[in-house]
C-alpha cells in the first residue's frame, strides 16, 4: 500500500472573505453533481516541493465540497530518485543521458507503485485518478482499472523544449491517459494527445501558514535570528537548490548591486525534498560559489526554515528575486507577490503569467539585467509598494486555491 498523506480540514466558507461570494457560490454549483465522486491525487513527496504544497489545501477542499477525497506518496530507493531527477531535467531540456539502465529503473518502480496502489471502488460512483509530474507517470500503465475510472495526467514542468529522449520515451506513457493537465499550451509538446486536455496554473493557499498575514514587527524578528541584519536592505531568493533556479546567477547579480548599495544583503532559503537528490550537491555548489561573504545567507529546513519563517523572509525582504532560467510555474513568485512585494523573475515558463513587467514586478533574462532591477527597487521603494499592492490583487484575482478547485471541477465533469 502506497503512504496515505493525512490532512487537517479545510473549509471553502473560510475563503469567502478573499474571493467574494461569487465565487463561492461557482464552486458550489460545479461540485453538486460530483458529489461521493472518488478522488486519488498520487505524486512523488509529502513534503518539500510546490506540488505538495498545492494538494494540502486542495484535497481538504475537494473533501468539504462532497468529493471522496485522497492523496497517496510513491515509495522509491535513492536510484529511482536519481532517474527521477535526471527525467525532470531532461523532460525541461537539459543535455543529460538516457540510459537503458535509467530506463529499467524507472519502469520497475512504477510498476512496484502499480502494485502497491490502493483504488477502491466507490459503489458506482466515477473515480478520478490525477497522477502528478513525471515520476509516477507509468502508474497507468501498469495498473488494471475498471473502465468506470476517470485517469488524468497532471505536468507541472516546463516541457517547452524537452530533451527528445527523454519526451519520446515518456510520451507513450502519457498517451495512455484519458486527460491531460498542463499549465500553459506551450508545454504540451508534439506526440501527445487527450481526449480532454485542460490548462490549468498553479495556485497558493491565503489561509496557510505560509500566506497568512504577518506583522512586519514579527517578520523581521523571525529573519534577524537566522543572522540578517533587519537595518540594511535584503533581497532574497526562495527556491530549492536547483540549477534551474539560478542561484549562482542571484549571488552575482547580488555582487554587481553590493557595488552601489555597499550594505545590501542576500539570503538564499530553499527545502531540502526527499525526491530531490540532486539537492545537496547543488547547495554545497551555492555555497562555493558564495565563498567567505558573511552577507549572503544560505538556509534551508534542515535548519528550522519552515513555512512561517519562509513568509517571514518574504514579508521582510526589501526585494525577492526568482531568477528562474527553466520553470513549470513558480508558487514561490506568487507567493511573494501575495504579501506585497514585487518579484524579479527570469521570463521563462509561467512566470510571465505572474509578472507583469513594470507593473506587478519585473522580468529579467540576465545577471546584470537581475543587478539593475534590484538596485532601481532599493532606492524607488515607494514605486516598490505601488507595485506591490497591484501585485497582491493580480493574485487574489487569479492564484488562489479556489479557482484552482473550480478548475478541478470543471475537468471532473467533463469526464
Amino acid at each position: 500500500m502506497l503512504q496515505h498523506v493525512e490532512l487537517e480540514e479545510k473549509r471553502l466558507v473560510d475563503y469567502r472573505e478573499i474571493v467574494g461570494d461569487e465565487t463561492i457560490a461557482e464552486i458550489e454549483r460545479l461540485a453538486e453533481p460530483l458529489q461521493g465522486a472518488r478522488v486519488v491525487h498520487v505524486n512523488a513527496t509529502a513534503f518539500g516541493g510546490g506540488v505538495a504544497e498545492l494538494l494540502q489545501a486542495l484535497v481538504p477542499l475537494m473533501r468539504d465540497v462532497g468529493l471522496d477525497a485522497h492523496w497517496q506518496v510513491i515509495e522509491g530507493a535513492d536510484e529511482f530518485f536519481d532517474v527521477t531527477k535526471a527525467c525532470h531535467n531532461g523532460l525541461q531540456g537539459m543535455d543529460v543521458p538516457f540510459t537503458a539502465e535509467m530506463k529499467e529503473i524507472w519502469r520497475k518502480y512504477n510498476q512496484m507503485n502499480a502494485e502497491h496502489f490502493e483504488l477502491t471502488r466507490n459503489g458506482g460512483r466515477p473515480t478520478f485518478v490525477v497522477v502528478h509530474d513525471p515520476q509516477p507517470a507509468g502508474l497507468r500503465h501498469y495498473y488494471e482499472s475498471g473502465m468506470d475510472t476517470h485517469w488524468i495526467w497532471r505536468c507541472h514542468i516546463d516541457t517547452s523544449e524537452p530533451n527528445p529522449a527523454y519526451w519520446d520515451f515518456f510520451a507513450p506513457y502519457v498517451n495512455e491517459y484519458e486527460a491531460g493537465i498542463f499549465t500553459m499550451d506551450q508545454y504540451v509538446g508534439s506526440g501527445v494527445s487527450f481526449d480532454h486536455q485542460a490548462i490549468i496554473p498553479p495556485t497558493i493557499d491565503p489561509l496557510s501558514p505560509k500566506n497568512m498575514p504577518m506583522g512586519m514587527d514579527e517578520a523581521r524578528a523571525i529573519v534577524a535570528d537566522f543572522g540578517p541584519d533587519m537595518e540594511r536592505p535584503l533581497v532574497t531568493q526562495v527556491s530549492r537548490f536547483d540549477p534551474w533556479k539560478d542561484p549562482l546567477g542571484v549571488i552575482d547579480a547580488y555582487r554587481i548591486v553590493r557595488e552601489q548599495v555597499s550594505d545590501v544583503q542576500l539570503a538564499l532559503v530553499g527545502s531540502m525534498a526527499s525526491d530531490d537528490p540532486e539537492g545537496w550537491y547543488y547547495l554545497d555548489k551555492t555555497s562555493r560559489h558564495a565563498g567567505e561573504d558573511f552577507d549572503i545567507h544560505i538556509l534551508h529546513n534542515f535548519h528550522g526554515v519552515g513555512a512561517r519563517e519562509v513568509a517571514a523572509f518574504q514579508t521582510a525582504s526589501d526585494v525577492v528575486v526568482q531568477k528562474s532560467t527553466r520553470e513549470g510555474f513558480g508558487l514561490v513568485v506568487t507567493e511573494a507577490l501575495w504579501k506585497r512585494k514585487p518579484v524579479l523573475g527570469g521570463d521563462v515558463g509561467g512566470i510571465p503569467l505572474q509578472i507583469i513587467d513594470g507593473e506587478t514586478g519585473f522580468l529579467v533574462d540576465s545577471v546584470e539585467a537581475c543587478a539593475d532591477k534590484i538596485q532601481y527597487l532599493l532606492t524607488h521603494p515607494d514605486e516598490a509598494d505601488r507595485m506591490g499592492e497591484r501585485a497582491r490583487e493580480h493574485v487574489r484575482r487569479n492564484f488562489l486555491t479556489p479557482r484552482h478547485l473550480a478548475d478541478y471541477l470543471r475537468l471532473f465533469a467533463e469526464l
